[in-house]
């Protein structure tokens, strides 16, 4: 019986430690959030799709996409910049984290102005190894009532 309860400990902690090593910290989790940002942004397709998963889903005042909805807003965009701000990851699974943060972002969608601050949400699991965004949200910030 003490040998079955020393494996049931040893597999505990062992599961503990692996799954504290898979979850990313903030820093490490944002850097991929502005990785994607920057693809978008730069309409580079490849890169993008290394860090945003093939079965992504995006959920936005136009309607909710799938990648290739994504692909084809990223050509009608002409991002001047963009900030992150105000970032929270937070995660109750290993493989799995979920971000909030704010988006400062110039530029136009289909030659109009699409600037403005967005409050956004993220998905992000481990897929194969690589962390990888498979759901996205935003909505842009109303000014405050007076």
């Amino acid at each position: 019986m003490k040998k079955y309860f020393s494996l049931a400990m040893t597999v505990m902690f062992a599961t503990i430690a692996v799954s504290l090593a898979a979850t990313p910290d903030k820093d490490a989790i944002m850097a991929k959030e502005k990785e994607a940002w920057q693809a978008f942004k730069d309409k580079k397709a490849d890169d993008f799709k290394k860090v945003v998963g093939s079965d992504f889903r995006g959920v936005y005042a136009e309607g909710i996409m799938d990648m290739k909805a994504e692909m084809d807003a990223m050509q009608k965009w002409d991002m001047k910049s963009f900030t992150l701000s105000d970032y929270s990851a937070f995660s109750n699974e290993p493989d799995v984290i979920v971000t909030t943060y704010k988006v400062a972002l110039v530029g136009t969608f289909d030659g109009k102005d699409a600037g403005g601050t967005f409050n956004c949400g993220t998905v992000w699991k481990m897929e194969k190894g690589a962390w990888m965004a498979i759901f996205h949200t935003n909505v842009k910030a109303e000014a405050a009532a007076k």
